[in-house]
Order: C-alpha cells, then sequence, then structure tokens
C-alpha cells in the first residue's frame, strides 16, 4: 500500500526561488497523479477477491482442504461454540445452526410420521443382514426426505437433522439390562454383520455424499446397570475387551461408520470420554477411524460430578478434547474449552482438530453444497412412510417373531375350522408394546387386535379384552369370553415402561433394569386362570419383550408360544400372517434364555465367564440361535475341508438344505467354530449365518466362508491378536446346540 499528499503551499515555490512550476505543469502532474490511483482502486477489489476466494465452498475441491479452509476463517470464539450438540451460527460465513442430536434405531424417531420397524432386537432375531441394510436405506430415505422439508421452511430443529446416534452396538451380556433391547444381542459375530448392514443403508453408497450419519455407541464396555451407568467402573481385562466388547466397533469403523459415541462409565478407571487409550490409541490410531466422536449426552458432567475425575469443567473440557472427543452432547466444550485455552490446558490447535472432525462430517452430508449436487436433494413427502416402506416393515416384523413351542402343530391356525377367536391381554392393544423405546409416530399401527380381526375377515367371530395388568393378580377381564370362543390369543409380556433406559422405564424397580426375569405376578395368575376356563381349546401366547423372559414359567398353559418382541407399526399384521399360516416362523434368538439368574455371574460383573451362550454351559431355557418352523430342514455337506488351515486361508464350508417339511419357509443356517482346549476359549462361537427361502420339497444352496484370521485371540502375553494351532471343529445347525454337520479341521502355525 501507498499514499498520495499533496499540499498547495509546497506545490509553488516563494518568488525568490528560482524553480518555478506554471499552473498547467503542476495541473498535468496532478491528473497523472489521480489517474494511477484510479487504476490501483480498481485493482484492489481483484486483489481481494483472489485474496478471498471461498475455497470451502468449492465443491470440486478436497473435503479435507475445504475443511483447512473454513476452520482458518473463524474466531476462537467461533471455533467453540461448534463443539457443542446445539452449534451456534456464524452467519459471515454462511454457517446455519445445527442441532446434532437425532435418533434412528428402528425407524426416525421423534420427528413425526415415519416408518416404525421392529425394536432392535427382534431385526437381530432375524438373522438377516440383507433385510437390515433394506430397513435402514428406508430410514436414511425419510431421514433425508423430513430434512429437506425443515430445511425448505429454514427449520434447524432437533430429530429433525442427518446425524443419527445409531445403532447400539453394545453386547448384551446379561439379560438384566434394560437397554439391551436396543442392541442385535449377545454374539459379537452377529453384532458386527447386523450392526455394519445397518451402517451401509444409512449412510448410502455414494462416492461424494453420506445419505445420512451413523453413530457406533456406547463406545465401551457399556450394558448395564442402568441405575448406576453415571458413576460405574467396568473393570475388564485385555482378552474380554478385545474379543467381546471392542469387536463389533472394530468392524463398524472398518466398515466405515461416521460417528462413535463415548458411554458414560469408566473402563478400568478411567471415564469413556477422557479415555485416550480407547478414542485415540485404539480407535483413531490403530483403527484408523476419520470420523468424529460425540460424547453421550451428559457424560462429560460425569466425569467431574459423578466419577469424579477430575476437579470441574475446565479441566473435563481439557481433558476430552485431548483425548479425541469432538462434539460434546451437553454444554462443557461450549462454555470452558476457551478457559481451558487461556490456562493452558488446550491450544487453538487442539480445537482446530476437534472441529475439522465436524465439519468433514457436515461437508460429506453436503451441507454448504448446490443442492442439485447432492443425489438425495428431492425426497420429499412421498418418501416417508410410503406402502414400499411399510411392506419392509411388514417384512421384518414376519422374520423376527420366534416360535418357542407347538404342542401338536396347533399353529397354523386353518380359518376354516375357527369361526370364534378371542384376542386377550395387557398387550393385545398396547401401542407401547408395538414401538418398543427411541421410536417413531405413526398413523398406521396395527396392534394385535387389528392384526387378527382384519386376517380372520368379517366373518369370523373376533373378540378382545384386556385381561389384566400389570400388578392386579386377582381380577381378569375376559375369562368367560375366552371359554366361548374356538381359539384364544394371550399377548402378555413386557413393555418399554417396564424396561428400558434409566429415566424412560418409569415403572422399572431397578432404574430401567429387570431385576429378574420374571413376567408379572399378574400375568402367571392370569395365564392360569385362563388355561382353567377354556380348558382343552387351544391357547396361543404372544410375548412381547425386549430381553430373556422365563418362559417356563407360562409354558403349561399355552399350547403354543411365539416372542414377538416389539414388533414395530406391522407387528399386528406379521403376528396374523404366522398365526394363520401365510408365512411360517422363522426368527431365531439372538440372546440366551437362561434356566434362571442363579447361573449367570453377579450383574455388575463384566467378566465373561460363565455368560452368554459363548462361555456358559449350563441349563437353558432355549438355546441362542434356537427358532422353529412349520416346517423341517436336512443339511448335506457339499464339499471337503482341507485337513490343515494356515492365518491367510479362509475355510469354504458349501451345503445343500433341503425342505423336508410340508410348507415353504426359511431356514437360517449358523455355522459355529469350537476351538482347542485351552484356557478361555470360548465353548464355541458363530463365524457364519446365511438365511435361506427352500420351498416345500425343494433344496438351496448356501456356501459360507470364514477367514482363518477370524480365529483369533487376544494373546494377554504379548498385547496381540494370535491364531492358537490346533484341532478346531466346524459345527453347522439352525442353533447353537444344533449339530447337523460337524467336521474336524486343524489349523497349523
Amino acid at each position: 500500500m501507498f499514499s498520495i499528499k499533496y499540499c498547495e503551499t509546497q506545490c509553488f515555490a516563494s518568488p525568490d526561488s528560482n524553480k518555478h512550476l506554471t499552473l498547467a505543469s503542476i495541473m498535468k502532474t496532478q491528473l497523472k497523479l489521480y489517474s494511477l490511483l484510479g487504476t490501483f482502486i480498481l485493482l484492489i477489489p481483484m486483489l481481494s477477491f483472489a485474496q478471498e476466494k471461498q475455497i470451502y465452498k468449492d465443491a470440486s475441491q478436497p473435503v479435507d482442504t475445504r475443511v483447512k479452509d473454513m476452520v482458518s476463517r473463524l474466531t476462537l470464539e467461533e471455533k467453540v461454540s461448534l463443539l457443542g450438540y446445539r452449534s451456534k451460527a456464524v452467519p459471515r460465513l454462511g454457517i446455519p445452526a445445527y442441532n446434532w442430536w437425532n435418533e434412528a434405531l428402528h425407524g426416525v424417531a421423534r420427528a413425526g410420521e415415519a416408518t416404525i420397524f421392529p425394536q432392535a432386537i427382534g431385526m437381530a432375531a432375524t438373522f438377516n443382514d440383507d433385510l437390515l441394510k433394506q430397513v435402514s436405506t428406508v430410514i436414511s430415505t425419510e431421514a433425508r426426505a423430513k430434512y429437506n422439508l425443515a430445511i425448505a421452511q429454514d427449520r434447524h430443529l432437533q430429530y429433525m437433522g442427518l446425524t443419527f446416534w445409531t445403532p447400539n452396538i453394545n453386547i448384551f451380556r446379561d439379560p438384566r439390562w434394560g437397554r439391551g433391547q436396543e442392541t442385535y444381542g449377545e454374539d459379537p459375530f452377529l453384532t458386527a454383520a447386523m450392526g455394519t448392514a445397518f451402517v451401509k443403508g444409512l449412510q448410502g453408497e455414494d462416492k461424494h455424499y453420506l445419505k445420512a450419519s451413523a453413530t457406533a455407541k456406547h463406545f465401551a464396555v457399556h450394558s448395564g446397570p442402568e441405575a448406576t451407568r453415571d458413576y460405574f467402573d467396568a473393570v475388564v481385562d485385555e482378552k474380554d475387551l478385545r474379543e467381546t466388547y471392542l469387536y463389533a466397533f472394530h468392524a463398524l469403523v472398518t466398515g466405515g461408520v461416521e460417528s462413535v459415541m463415548s458411554a458414560y462409565n469408566k473402563v478400568n478407571g478411567i471415564p469413556n470420554s477422557i479415555n485416550k487409550l480407547l478414542l485415540t490409541d485404539i480407535l483413531r490410531k490403530e483403527w484408523g477411524f476419520k470420523g468424529h466422536v460425540v460424547t453421550d449426552c451428559g457424560a462429560l458432567n460425569d466425569v467431574y460430578s459423578t466419577h469424579k475425575s477430575l476437579p470441574g469443567r475446565v479441566e473435563t473440557a481439557a481433558a476430552a478434547i485431548k483425548a479425541g472427543v469432538d462434539l460434546d452432547c451437553s454444554t462443557v466444550l461450549q462454555e470452558d474449552a476457551i478457559k481451558a485455552v487461556k490456562q493452558g490446558l488446550l491450544t487453538e490447535k487442539d480445537i482446530d482438530t476437534a472441529l475439522s472432525a465436524l465439519f468433514r462430517t457436515q461437508f460429506r452430508l453436503g451441507f454448504y453444497d448446490n443442492p442439485a449436487l447432492i443425489p438425495y436433494h428431492s425426497y420429499g413427502a412421498d418418501s416417508v412412510h410410503n406402502t414400499a416402506h411399510i411392506a419392509v416393515a411388514r417384512r421384518v416384523a414376519q422374520q423376527s417373531m420366534v416360535l418357542l413351542k407347538n404342542d401338536n402343530q396347533v399353529l397354523p391356525l386353518k380359518k376354516s375350522n375357527i369361526s370364534s377367536i378371542m384376542v386377550i391381554g395387557p398387550n393385545a392393544a398396547s401401542f407401547d408394546a408395538m414401538i418398543a423405546n427411541y421410536h417413531g409416530t405413526g398413523s398406521k399401527i396395527v396392534n394385535f387386535t387389528e392384526g387378527i380381526t382384519g386376517a380372520a375377515g368379517t366373518g369370523t367371530r373376533v373378540e378382545y379384552d384386556q385381561g389384566c395388568d400389570y400388578k392386579d393378580t386377582v381380577h381378569f377381564g375376559g375369562i368367560w369370553a375366552a371359554a366361548n370362543s374356538d381359539v384364544t390369543i394371550a399377548v402378555i409380556g413386557l413393555s418399554p415402561v417396564l424396561e428400558g433406559e434409566a429415566g424412560d422405564a418409569f415403572l422399572s424397580e431397578t432404574g430401567g433394569d429387570k431385576k429378574d426375569l420374571n413376567l408379572p405376578k399378574s400375568e402367571l395368575a392370569f395365564m392360569k386362570a385362563l388355561r382353567k376356563s377354556v380348558r382343552n381349546k387351544p391357547v396361543i401366547a404372544v410375548i412381547t419383550a425386549g430381553s430373556d423372559i422365563d418362559i417356563d414359567a407360562i409354558a403349561p398353559y399355552a399350547d403354543a408360544i411365539i416372542m414377538a418382541w416389539y414388533p414395530g407399526e406391522q407387528g399386528g399384521n406379521a403376528l396374523a400372517d404366522i398365526i394363520f399360516g401365510d408365512v411360517s416362523p422363522s426368527g431365531h434368538l439372538p440372546v440366551t434364555f437362561y434356566k434362571a439368574l442363579s447361573n449367570v455371574p453377579d450383574y455388575k460383573n463384566y467378566d465373561m465367564k460363565g455368560r452368554t451362550y459363548r462361555y456358559y454351559d449350563g441349563p437353558v431355557q432355549y438355546p441362542f440361535g434356537f427358532g422353529m418352523s412349520y416346517t423341517s430342514f436336512d443339511y448335506t455337506l457339499q464339499n471337503k475341508l482341507k485337513p490343515g488351515y494356515k492365518l491367510t486361508d479362509t475355510l469354504t464350508v458349501s451345503l445343500q438344505v433341503k425342505n423336508t417339511g410340508a410348507v415353504d419357509g426359511d431356514e437360517v443356517v449358523q455355522a459355529y467354530i469350537s476351538y482347542p482346549k485351552i484356557d478361555r476359549m470360548p465353548l464355541k462361537e458363530l463365524k457364519g449365518f446365511k438365511r435361506v427361502t427352500v420351498k416345500q420339497a425343494d433344496a438351496q444352496f448356501v456356501t459360507l466362508k470364514i477367514p482363518v484370521k477370524e480365529l483369533q485371540k487376544w494373546d494377554t502375553s504379548k498385547h496381540q491378536w494370535k491364531v492358537y494351532p490346533g484341532n478346531y471343529k466346524v459345527i453347522l445347525g439352525s442353533n447353537s446346540m444344533d449339530e447337523k454337520i460337524v467336521k474336524e479341521f486343524r489349523v497349523e502355525r
């Protein structure tokens, strides 16, 4: 830059000077100077434009380049204002306010009309990862549509964004955990497979843009107790940590999940949200995670208030960011990170690192690009809860329900033989028992009574009565009417107010968890009274719950038992499809149904010894993977195994599955591995599964591939993975105790 000064008194020489300037020459000089100045002024906007080119708005630039440019334009105060889930607007850069908190556990939640699928545990019971990907594809389509509609009205609301805090891939290690219903069950391999499929559908497969952002939660070692989740310490050794609690998280990170949520609890004395070993050393450095880390809501407050691991908010803000947290579901970072910088606990570069992770997600979602570039920008109201989406919900509900008992083949019912039906029980018309927790709302939810009534037809008499409540063990309704019907369908079980998240399950006596496996005493008394009243007429018990239930207690009073979980908006239609034989039941248990909790270790103990089918060898009511059908299947091995395998090999098993029964049906082929007799090896472990549809008297071929690398176990002495040489078995069947085919093989050094 330069300046031009002009002063008339210095332009004219004194009369005594010999160097006089004429007026003409002075004016000529002035004109030249003004011309030069004008040219320079015209150049300033072009120079400024070159210097201020907004790279972050250029969609052709690499994401990291755009992120770097965006971050460089922000003040420290602006940067920190963006680190909370209610991030602030920065109008001068076109950064809108955004609420990161959104839920989609089994459908877009808390955001009005949306398709409601079965609860996660029910979807796990399908053992159908391809179908689960279809589910999450529907969810992300509806999410984009809702987001588009909201933004078009300049609405930036919670639960209307594109960053979803799901799926919950914690291991359902103990049946008392109320939130176990949100998971894919007790097995790491099944959880990893289902979780990865869910993420793929939710995030989409476009090369440039995320359809939505998924979050693997709760990282890590988090599965109750709910009442003490804000201050309990999960003490676990490396072997259980790596083989059980981190397995699915690693799989989802490898599969490209965009976000990971840190849990409330401590792991081995360190709160998860300030745990550098987990959030940086393992998650980012070892696994190569490239997304962002968000805390569970209020988890940073727990660090100093309940865990009392640090003195206060400022220290917590610093520790969280240094450990690897990028986004805070509270206000600690937004209110105290600047103080941490001023006190020398953080640098602005630390803030930049966290903020960059958040911007990468937003750029991948297309927040700063022309909507025409985004393949999902045209989704609108017709993409929400349409006929195709409802059909998917019905199919998932059909495949999720597990037939546990069917004495004398009482099911399926033949409509021509049934003139009157009694549908009875506290959950027969319950809204809550259909939709579980973390749910959406809908205008077309079909409960069990409605589903049975619609399927039975107008020429069949169908009656309904609540039958009992959750407490009264003396007074029952509908017993007399049931005795006058050809068949009774009794819908009992739990509901989300009896089991679930702390605070939400407000009727739970233990803060959201179950204290035992029992059904409510009122329901047991009701089933006894019902059986006595109807005498020899068929009673079909339908159980709603998100967990292991003591089925033996009601089994004597029911001819058939169906585990319906919390089946979503099409649960009533799906149940009718199964009961009347339009669909053969094909769900399989993703959890073990124990004989009694006395056989299971203490709830607060996080050791895996004695837990789940992998380490438990006691009595069970139903094993992991169990599920009956209206038909039967035979397996025939089609190939020979090699005598020996190495780390780089893949074990391939091909078999023929033949339907030997009288109806079409789906079989879920499960492949388990039995390990050498080495200390702390699992008893057996699921390492492959495939659902296959087989018509009556027909056969289908199934091939399962198991990389030998999948058989690695954690070497606690060397702190690394190792394939142990020795004799193994591959066991093929329809549940973890079924052994239709058993073949030995050896793993070499």
